[in-house]
């Protein structure tokens, strides 16, 4: 993973811990598209090293990084598969992307798509972001489309690669879980896919989810609606402010009255 990627992980992930969402001691915390593991370990920290995380990337080359920073830090409650999650037990083909790992995913046909949708972003986003990039935005459109799309060549460097899967429910039968106090998916456009894993009779089960979810096919009210059937009634939308006008949103779902004091 490159420095540009792990800073701009680590700027995202408390972002996901908001809306009512919270994290306690003891918790047991599926990290679920963990990539090297920086949100697993800002976990890990923030329970003051007691909870358990079960933390998935089926990616070959990034799981074997992300094992190497569980065991150097507590391989006990820092459990990694080298997996995704899905609707069922399968081989997938995966679109990996060495030069942006946290956008490798298992839409490979989606490719031209995904670069136009993370473009657009880039362009909006000059004017909103850090004054180290805003100067971009007083440059000729046409300059800036063309600085983005040298930038969108280097980053989608394409390796296909054939990634193993799993479900929720088979992780949960495996290790007996009895709770999942937090699901946290980054799964890039599979988030229903890993939430249609889910066996009825483990639903209950979980407390909160948050997932990054890419409103494709529909896909958004289809995550709202299943959520709510399950009983995790108290849903937020949030979209971070670079990503206003795009279909990338952040979801918070809960457990009415699931909140507990925290530490």
């Amino acid at each position: 993973m490159q420095e540009y990627e792990v800073k701009f992980i680590e700027k995202e992930i408390p972002g996901y811990v908001k809306n009512g969402i919270e994290l306690h001691e003891n918790d047991t915390v599926f990290d679920v598209g963990a990539n090297i593991g920086l949100f697993t370990l800002w976990v890990y920290q923030q329970c003051n090293k007691n909870v358990n995380v079960f933390a998935f990337e089926p990616v070959p080359a990034v799981f074997e990084v992300l094992q190497r920073n569980a065991q150097e830090f507590d391989p006990k409650k820092l459990k990694v598969f080298p997996c995704g999650l899905s609707q069922e037990c399968k081989t997938v083909n995966f679109a990996y992307h060495p030069n942006v790992t946290a956008m490798s995913h298992a839409y490979p046909n989606n490719l031209k798509e995904l670069q136009n949708e993370v473009k657009q972003t880039f362009l909006s986003g000059f004017k909103v972001g850090p004054w180290s990039i805003r100067w971009i935005s007083w440059l000729p459109l046409v300059l800036q489309s063309f600085l983005v799309d040298k930038l969108l060549e280097k980053w989608f460097q394409i390796e296909q690669i054939t990634c193993q899967m799993r479900t929720v429910s088979d992780i949960i039968k495996e290790n007996n879980v009895k709770r999942i106090d937090l699901l946290k998916l980054d799964v890039e456009k599979s988030e229903l896919d890993v939430l249609l894993g889910i066996e009825n009779s483990d639903w209950k089960k979980i407390k909160q989810v948050v997932a990054e979810v890419h409103n494709f096919d529909g896909r958004l009210e289809k995550i709202v609606a299943l959520l709510k059937s399950q009983g995790l009634s108290e849903i937020i939308l949030d979209q971070q402010l670079v990503f206003k006008g795009s279909e990338l949103f952040v979801l918070y779902a809960r457990r009415q009255n699931s909140q507990q004091k925290s530490f």
